[in-house]
């Protein structure tokens, strides 16, 4: 089981501390400054569940495949990039805390601000060095791949997948800001394209996919292993919509005001437009809330049935993951662990996912 498999867990982990390793030691030969830029990214990967290089091993392992090596190196590469994502969505969101402390962006405008510099500059600062340390995250998960190991075909389509995801990420997070523009309202199912190009293609697609290559799966099992992940990633992403407004700061390291705040169209708040609560709704969005204004549109979105709505969105398309891995001969616990299982919200309830 991904969850709890150490094996798995000690593979994928020892190849992402070598891969930052030598990120660190080629920094240290530059400058100091380059080299805390390192130290931050390698900061940045903490803390997670790892649960996309853990889909990458133990699908390779269930379909039978004999590259262990290449695929705990290529579970590295997708923990990278998935660190890539998640710094560059802080410069994006302008978050500059995660986990409960400060990321990249959070860390270097602290340092400047240390040393002297203005707040503007400052925060100018902090967003350069997220923007550079996603980019050598990006570029370093492309070389693991090159270099993972595994037969040059193999290594040509498991470039192919990186570059497929990256391009179909790109456009999820474009639409995503584009979106919350707020220019015209979202319908359910672009809603709900946004979020499976933004979290699906790089989370479950990818990762599933590639353990499919690494094991020699042929064409049609590698594509219903991206349909599977299509729908685990929406589960995932409508489960993390929740926690976005209902969950616990301290428990989850999610804000939950940031998606209020910059008017995310997700299918919570496209729902919640159908209902008799949204003008009360709508005055909660595009700025910060205190406290009691939080409770009270937490209360809006569960009495308008938009929060049942998400939850058994969200169990409907995991029941399609669950379909497909099952018609595989794949064992559904490879669901157990990747976050899309029933999630504590603050109120002490679950997410239906």
């Amino acid at each position: 089981m991904i969850g709890t498999d150490t094996g798995t867990t000690r593979s994928t982990d020892a190849a992402l501390a070598r891969l930052l390793a030598e990120g660190r030691r080629r920094a240290a030969t530059i400058d100091v400054h380059h080299a805390l830029l390192w130290e931050a990214l390698s900061a940045a990967t903490e803390g997670g569940k790892r649960f996309r290089p853990a889909l990458v091993v133990a699908t390779h392992d269930a379909l039978g495949g004999d590259c262990a090596g290449p695929a705990a190196e290529v579970g590295a590469a997708v923990e990278l990039l998935h660190t890539a994502f998640v710094v560059h969505d802080d410069v994006i969101d302008d978050d500059h805390v995660r986990r409960g402390r400060p990321n990249v962006s959070g860390t270097f405008r602290a340092v400047a601000g240390i040393d002297g510099a203005g707040t503007d500059a400052a925060a100018g600062y902090g967003l350069t060095a997220a923007i550079l340390a996603g980019d050598l995250a990006l570029a370093a998960a492309v070389r693991a791949v090159a270099l993972s190991g595994a037969p040059a075909p193999v290594v040509a389509r498991l470039l192919d997948l990186f570059d497929l995801a990256l391009h179909r990420t790109a456009s999820g997070e474009l639409a995503d800001v584009r979106l919350s523009l707020d220019l015209a309202a979202a319908s359910l199912d672009q809603s709900l394209e946004m979020e499976a190009q933004k979290t699906s293609a790089y989370s479950f697609s990818l990762p599933l996919q590639a353990g499919a290559v690494l094991a020699g799966a042929d064409e049609a099992t590698t594509a219903r292993l991206g349909d599977a992940g299509r729908a685990m990633g929406i589960a995932f992403q409508l489960a993390d919509d929740l926690i976005g407004v209902f969950g616990d700061p301290a428990r989850s390291g999610k804000s939950t005001t940031c998606d209020l705040r910059t008017r995310k169209q997700t299918p919570l708040l496209v729902h919640a437009r159908t209902t008799p609560e949204w003008e009360q709704v709508r005055r909660h969005l595009g700025r910060e809330l205190d406290v009691d204004e939080l409770a009270e549109v937490r209360e809006l979105l569960t009495s308008s049935g938009s929060r049942r709505f998400v939850e058994e969105l969200a169990e409907r398309h995991l029941e399609q993951a669950r379909t497909v891995l099952d018609g595989l001969g794949i064992p559904d616990d490879l669901l157990d662990g990747v976050g899309v299982r029933p999630l504590a919200l603050a109120d002490g309830s679950e997410v239906a996912a």
